[in-house]
């Protein structure tokens, strides 16, 4: 007699921040403008240090690498939360939580 836990789980389900959908949408505007902006903002700082030939010594190589790494980190995440925040979400496949989860387990803080 086999004493394990045999049952898979192959979905989890992710809870939005809020159950109504005026609240819903305005959580998922907020998070995309705030998604872009980031964006926007770390591909700015890689274009400047790349223009700028005073810009490439080692401080700012170093400063590119963090922008790098802050555009891979929110383009992992913030999506995902877009995707949860939005009325018509409900489970998800485990399969997403891995690329939400790869870029925290490869860069710890």
């Amino acid at each position: 007699m086999r004493g394990a836990n045999e049952s898979r789980v192959s979905e989890f389900l992710l809870l939005g921040l809020s159950k109504e959908p005026q609240q819903q949408h305005l959580l998922s505007v907020l998070f995309l403008t705030m998604y872009l902006a980031t964006v926007l903002g770390n591909l700015l700082i890689l274009l400047a240090i790349g223009v700028d030939s005073r810009l490439h010594v080692p401080m700012y190589f170093f400063l590119g690498n963090l922008s790098f790494t802050d555009i891979c980190f929110s383009s992992t995440t913030v999506p995902k939360i877009i995707m949860g925040s939005s009325p018509t979400s409900g489970s998800s496949s485990r399969s997403l939580l891995l690329p939400l989860l790869l870029p925290l387990l490869v860069f710890p803080l």
